[in-house]
């Protein structure tokens, strides 16, 4: 394993390794944003539930620790406008980290695949050099086609992050509009 690893390395033009290094990047990025996003959309999502149970059980206001809460404290009297400006402040909260993962998730299959590119061009010029036959043309194909794998790769799990992350994100957005409906509706 680690002499196939050598080996492509050894064989490999500069670019492709560049744009797998730089792959593995955005990969360790992705994932950070994720991990980092979904624990605390969860931990937020557990206040607002909590909130809102709260409310549907008769309490006045939403709970201490609701998004909410900060928008009707500062204001003398809760209204549509002030709870609508917390909707909008909660979406911008709630929505951090998606472009990066929406980025990620259209840019990589393009990375990979420009590397591909650059190492199907040198293994063309290798055989153009030398008398090339058949199983170096399918070594230097293979080879530079990890780039393009490694890209899809990135792609999929940047997709499926920005997907789960959208999911929470409404879901918070939906208790907290549920929250001020309930607050208008006790005004009313």
């Amino acid at each position: 394993m680690i002499n196939n690893l050598i080996d492509f390395y050894l064989k490999s033009h500069p670019v492709t390794i560049g744009v797998l290094i730089l792959l593995s990047i955005y990969f360790i990025i992705l994932n950070w944003v994720f991990f980092y996003r979904y624990f605390s959309l969860n931990s937020w999502l557990t206040n607002e539930s909590a909130s809102l149970e709260a409310l549907l059980l008769g309490a006045s206001t939403v709970n201490e620790n609701s998004f909410l809460n900060n928008f009707i404290r500062t204001s003398h009297t809760i209204s549509k406008e002030v709870l609508d400006l917390g909707m909008l402040a909660a979406t911008k909260e709630a929505t951090k980290g998606l472009s990066i993962l929406s980025v990620f998730a259209s840019t990589t299959p393009f990375i990979g695949l420009f590397g591909t590119v650059v190492s199907i061009l040198d293994t063309f010029t290798h055989i153009g050099q030398s008398s090339g036959s058949m199983s170096i043309i399918s070594s230097g194909v293979s080879d530079a086609l990890v780039a393009t794998a490694s890209g899809i790769f990135v792609a999929v799990f940047a997709y499926t992050y920005h997907q789960i992350l959208k999911r929470k994100s409404f879901e918070i957005i939906s208790y907290l509009q549920m929250q001020s409906d309930a607050i208008i509706a006790r005004k009313a």
